[in-house]
């Protein structure tokens, strides 16, 4: 008898713990006036999963567009195991982003943390931020002064371009090509050319393409840290990632005074940053040019296929700078500066 007690006295405070667990999660927004409307969903779930939901590039997602009209275009909700509000108000969101560090706080969700790396630029807050923020402005800037950098774009471009011939799915005599997985690989080759001095034909170019493909799947995945769910091999993708770059973090120090004028190069000359921090360097450069840029391309292709008479002022703008250089004359900073019409459609 006395034995049933215990368990029942055990159930009862576990029970306790647990409603204190979860009133303490989810009060913050149910007891604030001033919260907006919305819905948590499911429990633990919450509405992650529809969240997740696939979409077109060009639409908010059926998540988006039904909750905006339900409950205005600032709600609350249950997202990656955390009470969330979301904006999609331009104004609201100008405004936070403006008073970042001042008013707001930039942070991810807790599981994300151990997709991204406790060193990552996005994970870390306050005065650590502030210093890695400034020193990856620095960086990108001195990359971008680099007399090679428009030159490698083009190699790259004109790589990518070089390998369509012949790479088709039969449909007749129609070459049918995936243009927005060739955007993801042309961003991914100048990122990795430009950071860590690889060239997309190197093994281990390769190799951390794939490791990064299983990394992105899992980034915004349902947090459930089982093996074999995209989260999971997100968590294992970036840690072969790090030992990657780790060893060619070795690799580069073992050679001297072998400089090849890259990001990594300015990294290590860097005593502000351990090592762990330069490999999140790697990773967050990857992270924050390869999907935005290659959907922006992929967006800009898309649109001046749709008006021929922009594509035909693009190619005739192109030609006539192309024709002045010698056929193996790569372009330049002055060639950039005068594709006027070019930077309009960008």
């Amino acid at each position: 008898m006395v034995g049933g007690e215990l368990v029942l006295a055990a159930l009862v405070i576990l029970l306790a713990l647990l409603l204190t667990l979860v009133l303490s999660h989810f009060l913050p927004l149910l007891l604030n006036p001033k919260a907006p409307k919305g819905s948590f969903g499911w429990p633990l779930l919450g509405e992650t999963l529809r969240f997740l939901s696939p979409h077109a590039s060009n639409t908010l997602g059926s998540f988006l567009e039904d909750h905006c009209s339900r409950y205005g275009r600032v709600f609350k909700s249950h997202l990656f195991c955390t009470p969330t509000i979301v904006s999609c108000d331009q104004e609201l969101n100008h405004f936070i982003l403006q008073n970042e560090e001042r008013l707001f706080q930039c942070s991810y969700p807790r599981p994300i943390h151990g997709i991204l790396g406790k060193s990552s630029m996005l994970v870390v807050l306050g005065e650590d931020h502030k210093r890695l923020r400034n020193l990856a402005l620095a960086l990108v800037t001195s990359t971008k002064l680099k007399p090679s950098y428009l030159g490698d774009i083009e190699k790259i471009a004109l790589h990518i371009v070089g390998s369509w011939h012949g790479k088709s799915k039969d449909k007749g005599m129609v070459n049918v090509i995936a243009f927005c997985e060739e955007a993801r690989k042309f961003a991914f080759s100048v990122i990795v050319k430009q950071v860590l001095g690889l060239s997309p034909e190197e093994p281990v170019t390769a190799m951390i393409l794939e490791d990064f493909l299983a990394f992105m799947k899992g980034l915004i995945s349902f947090p459930l840290y089982i093996p074999g769910t995209p989260y999971a091999k997100a968590v294992q993708a970036r840690a072969r990632i790090s030992s990657t770059v780790k060893g060619i973090i070795e690799e580069r120090r073992n050679a001297g005074s072998s400089n090849k004028g890259d990001f990594l190069d300015v990294l290590l000359s860097s005593n502000e940053l351990s090592d762990e921090e330069k490999v999140s360097f790697v990773l967050d450069s990857l992270l924050g040019g390869y999907e935005t840029t290659s959907l922006l391309i992929s967006m800009v292709v898309y649109f001046l296929g749709q008006s021929a008479q922009d594509l035909e002022l693009v190619k005739r703008e192109h030609e006539g700078i192309r024709s002045k250089k010698e056929k193996d004359e790569f372009l330049s900073s002055e060639d950039y500066k005068k594709m006027e019409y070019t930077q309009h459609v960008r």
